[in-house]
């Protein structure tokens, strides 16, 4: 164990890899908003991060094997950034995050949409979510299901709510 971390505490380490405000709202970002280049986590960041602390943060989940970059064939000077199965299994963490804001806390309804049906949805609801993440993520081939996608049900959910609201 480093000198840097305060303790072998499972938790404690956990929070010292994830724990600040913005790693998880980057990581919600890749996993929900399918945001996977610098440019699109900057200026689609709900909560408006800014780009000196993107940048930090995505070298900490990078140097922590989160997540990984490789240069975007269809533009060189552009990286794009994909969970590692590390990231990808911090989707039952979000979604019981998102589930106890969404009971306990004045959440918007277009923003908690997707926790509400993550919450129903359950462990079987999260595993083909995650399943779905190595597939677009990892390059992970997965066995095809009929019908759309968790993903695709989350996004229309929220589409859904976000046109009702017009």
């Amino acid at each position: 164990m480093g000198d840097d971390m305060r303790s072998g505490c499972p938790i404690n380490l956990s929070l010292e890899v994830v724990g600040d405000r913005w790693s998880l709202l980057v990581i919600r970002d890749m996993m929900f908003g399918n945001r996977r280049h610098f440019r699109e986590l900057l200026t689609k960041s709900e909560e408006g991060i800014s780009s000196n602390i993107l940048a930090d943060r995505l070298k900490t989940l990078l140097a922590q094997g989160i997540i990984t970059r490789e240069d975007d064939p269809a533009h060189k000077q552009k990286g794009i950034y994909s969970l590692t199965e590390q990231g990808i299994e911090l989707l039952p963490i979000l979604a019981q995050m998102a589930a106890w804001g969404y009971k306990y806390l004045p959440v918007s309804e277009e923003l908690g949409i997707r926790a509400r049906l993550l919450s129903e949805g359950g462990p079987k609801m999260w595993a083909e979510f995650m399943d779905e993440l190595r597939e677009t993520h990892l390059g992970v081939k997965r066995r095809k299901k009929t019908g759309p996608s968790v993903g695709e049900r989350l996004q229309a959910a929220y589409e859904k709510v976000v046109a009702k609201k017009r």
